[in-house]
């Protein structure tokens, strides 16, 4: 059986350093891993996350923005996640559609069942078996990134909470696969977490 994971948060959350760890402790335990991030993830996908996160492109509409994210996914979801649920023992994503409902549907105010409906032709049905949430105020993880903003990160505190609020709607629709971990806590402490909820899983 594999295991499709996700892990989500607002920017500078740990949520990339979290799924590398995660990664490395899996393959120690003699179990394929595919990693994949979004947007990106394939060819196409990373010259979407190109203009997405350029800051020459601020004003984009968000409608845009949604589609162009929705776009990126479809092709992950076709051409890295599905064969690799066939392939091998976990898939683990840098992000996912949750993203999209957080940011442009929440953040952005696009709503979340329209970004929704925008995306589900993307996946197809197809939901992480677990989300880590990492979560945290925006204010405490500010400081955390030390390469320059790009276009999103750049949008500000106010525009990261709302997200935050958008994350804490979408652990409340789907508590079955959520899992929310304070993100402030120490990176080591966070995987042994992450691990144990992972192998619990399994067994």
């Amino acid at each position: 059986m594999s295991l499709f994971i996700s892990f989500e948060g607002i920017d500078g959350c740990g949520k990339s350093t979290q799924m590398i760890m995660l990664k490395n402790k899996l393959e120690a335990l003699g179990y394929k891993v595919l990693t994949t991030r979004e947007p990106g993830g394939t060819p196409v996908g990373e010259k979407i996350r190109y203009i997405l996160l350029d800051k020459e492109n601020a004003g984009m509409e968000a409608l845009t923005e949604a589609y162009l994210y929705a776009a990126s996914r479809a092709l992950t979801v076709r051409q890295v996640i599905e064969p690799g649920l066939a392939g091998y023992d976990f898939v683990l994503a840098d992000r996912y559609v949750d993203s999209s409902l957080a940011y442009q549907g929440q953040a952005r105010g696009l709503g979340i069942d329209t970004v929704y409906n925008i995306n589900a032709p993307a996946i197809g049905g197809l939901f992480p078996d677990i989300t880590f949430l990492l979560d945290a105020p925006a204010s405490k993880l500010a400081c955390r990134s030390e390469a320059a903003p790009d276009r999103i990160e750049g949008e500000g505190r106010a525009f990261q909470e709302r997200a935050r609020e958008g994350y804490s709607i979408l652990a409340r629709r789907y508590t079955g696969r959520y899992v929310i971990l304070d993100a402030l806590k120490g990176k080591q402490r966070l995987n042994e977490e992450i691990v144990h909820e992972v192998l619990k899983r399994m067994r």
